[in-house]
């Protein structure tokens, strides 16, 4: 398990919950909008080293003052070790959150089957027949409607997430994702910063502003198909 670092609390990261974070290290996408671009390179986000043993001594250390973990990336569903670690989180009591990028439906499926994360998130970066070019050369977009499908029939609550960069998004994008996860719990809507991003060099041609008025227009567009739509 390649550990990129811990966040010892979030306000944010889990719905209602006090939580903590586990960054994953390593990526198998190439999102020029990403803003953990270490992470994405497989690399440490932390300057400190850390190691399993110390992620679960700071765990038990938090019980009853933690609502929950969520585990995030990277992609976390690359890791081998994944499924042992939410069951080791699991064991100490705490729901766990999982945030994906979709591209491993298999795995999704199977710690849904197993009971092993009790919330799920997912990034649809923009119309998936668009991710060959823009997210990942060579990207099976037949594999990111797949894990839509499944995360919306798992009964399980979840979101799905857009970071809405220019270049990538725009209100036909929009549409076509509503039409894939209609019927969503939540849907948000990211506003991108360009301050710390994978390609720099990408946004160097294109408008790095997604003004409000857009983001109010994106979530007119996306009310009607999800159960709600928010900015974030």
């Amino acid at each position: 398990m390649r550990l990129g670092g811990l966040q010892k609390t979030s306000l944010i990261d889990y719905p209602g919950k006090i939580s903590c974070v586990i960054f994953l290290s390593g990526c198998n996408f190439d999102c020029p909008f990403c803003h953990n671009p270490e992470l994405a390179n497989g690399v440490t986000a932390s300057p400190d080293e850390l190691d399993k043993n110390q992620l679960y001594a700071f765990l038990e250390k938090r019980r009853g003052l933690l609502d929950g973990v969520v585990i995030s990336g990277g992609e976390p569903t690359l890791q081998e070790d994944l499924f042992l670690l939410c069951e080791n989180i699991k064991q100490m009591g705490y729901p766990v959150k999982l945030d994906t990028n979709g591209s491993r439906p298999l795995v999704i499926r199977e710690l849904i089957d197993k009971r092993l994360i009790d919330y799920i998130a997912m990034d649809v970066k923009t119309d998936p027949l668009k991710y060959c070019r823009l997210i990942q050369k060579n990207c099976n977009f037949e594999k990111i409607l797949s894990s839509i499908q499944i995360i919306l029939a798992s009964g399980l609550p979840h979101e799905f997430r857009t970071t809405c960069a220019p270049a990538l998004i725009d209100e036909e994008d929009i549409r076509t994702i509503c039409r894939l996860i209609q019927g969503a719990r939540l849907y948000a809507l990211q506003k991108f910063h360009p301050d710390t991003v994978l390609h720099p060099d990408f946004f160097q041609n294109n408008n790095v502003c997604i003004n409000d008025g857009q983001l109010q227009d994106f979530k007119s567009i996306a009310t009607p198909w999800v159960n709600q739509c928010i900015i974030r």
